[in-house]
């Protein structure tokens, strides 16, 4: 009894106050905890923080937008007509080869840095999120998948207008071999010979999948090469240009063959590069529209109206290149332009209940930011980039090459040096 009476103070005293001091410690610290999770980044929504001015200036970034959208895609879809701005012309191909650097910065500085940022927040749960790099996972799923598309669209439209043109196609090469003779090609023709497979080319006439070397492979069994090719391609030039003067003179080489070839090779890369364009244009109008800091909201303006423009001009160029129906290109193009703006002004009307922070929130912004950083980056440097800085045209215009490897180089860096402010 003794014994009890003893020890009974000793384990209620002790045993109540230790457990006190543990409940209250672990209440205390999840609180904190959670008052972190619930206010982290939140200092950063303070700063600069004013409803009524960033509201101002929205409907000011919306107009920006949309008028720089539209600026940049009707250019080369207007200019196409314009011996200056014709899509084979070296002002265009040096514009193009600027926005795909924009392109190319878009991807790696802007999106999959951004995407980096949303998926390793701390608002997230540490696992798997912080273990693993998945902003880079998604990006290389993306850039497979749009390779497995880019491959899989080709293929459909090369053989969608291979049966089209497979009555004609044996007599047109016919008729080629005489006029090949003009500039020292003759291809042998005999018999099943005419529908031989050559290396680089599909059958039917098709090009292989990588814009790389498509063109070039395609025609590599029948053009002269080095010197010679360039001056064959010259040549080959001035005569179309003669054709379409109205100067004629019987010569059958398939100009409507690789036209076709390039026209379907454009169609698929269009709609590619838009689907990527318009998956990151909803993210980045949105953040602008519900953002709440006129800090934020004013060099987001100015970054992303220099975007779309530069944006804008690669897919309008890219569309005109496709040939497109009249219709069809003001659908892409009018799609392209109004994507920003509305996301835009659904991020404003949600901005009052919208947590950009919340767990939802930041996993859906980092995984499409991350998957539109793949698809930018493949289009960027497969159907852009390596497609024209591998052509003939550049190889053999050497001012070209350099005038065109110093815009890429320059917007790449001018759209990567926007990252300082937005």
């Amino acid at each position: 009894m003794f014994f009890i009476e003893d020890i009974w103070p000793l384990c209620c005293t002790d045993s109540f106050g230790s457990k006190a001091r543990f409940f209250s410690e672990s209440l205390s610290q999840t609180i904190t905890d959670s008052m972190s999770n619930v206010s982290c980044q939140s200092s950063e929504q303070e700063i600069c923080r004013d409803e009524s001015a960033a509201l101002k200036l929205k409907p000011i970034a919306i107009a920006s937008i949309l008028v720089a959208g539209v600026a940049g895609i009707a250019i080369p879809l207007i200019g196409k007509h314009r011996m200056f701005l014709r899509t084979d012309g070296s002002l265009f191909v040096a514009t193009k080869a600027f926005a795909a650097g924009v392109i190319l910065a878009t991807g790696f500085v802007h999106m999959l840095a951004d995407g980096n940022e949303a998926l390793t927040n701390p608002c997230l749960p540490e696992h798997p999120w912080s273990k693993f790099p998945f902003s880079g996972f998604f990006a290389m799923i993306a850039s497979l998948l749009t390779l497995l598309v880019d491959f899989v669209g080709t293929q459909y439209y090369e053989r969608k207008q291979g049966l089209g043109r497979g009555n004609t196609g044996e007599s047109g090469r016919v008729e080629s071999v005489e006029s090949d003779s003009e500039f020292g090609t003759v291809p042998v023709l005999e018999g099943r010979d005419l529908h031989a497979k050559v290396f680089g080319a599909e059958e039917g006439g098709g090009m292989h999948i990588v814009g790389m070397h498509a063109h070039a492979a395609h025609h590599r069994h029948s053009h002269p090469h080095g010197q010679d090719g360039c001056d064959w391609l010259l040549r080959s030039r001035g005569h179309e240009e003669g054709h379409q003067q109205g100067h004629s003179h019987g010569h059958g080489h398939d100009f409507g063959v690789e036209d076709g070839d390039n026209g379907r090779r454009h169609v698929v890369v269009s709609q590619i590069l838009e689907l990527g364009i318009v998956s990151h244009s909803v993210i980045i109008g949105l953040s602008l529209g519900v953002s709440q800091s006129p800090c934020t909201v004013r060099p987001l303006i100015a970054a992303l109206s220099f975007h779309q423009f530069f944006e804008g001009f690669a897919l309008g160029g890219c569309i005109s290149q496709a040939q497109f129906k009249t219709l069809s290109a003001a659908i892409m193009a009018c799609f392209f332009a109004i994507t920003t703006p509305v996301g835009i002004v659904i991020g404003t009307a949600i901005a009052s209940s919208y947590n950009p922070y919340s767990p939802a929130g930041l996993l859906t912004e980092g995984i499409l930011d991350s998957l539109s950083a793949g698809i930018l980056v493949y289009m960027a440097l497969v159907d852009l980039i390596a497609a024209d800085f591998l052509s003939k045209t550049m190889s053999c215009n050497f001012r070209l090459q350099l005038l065109s490897y110093l815009m890429l180089f320059l917007g790449a860096g001018l759209m990567s040096s926007l990252a300082i402010w937005a």
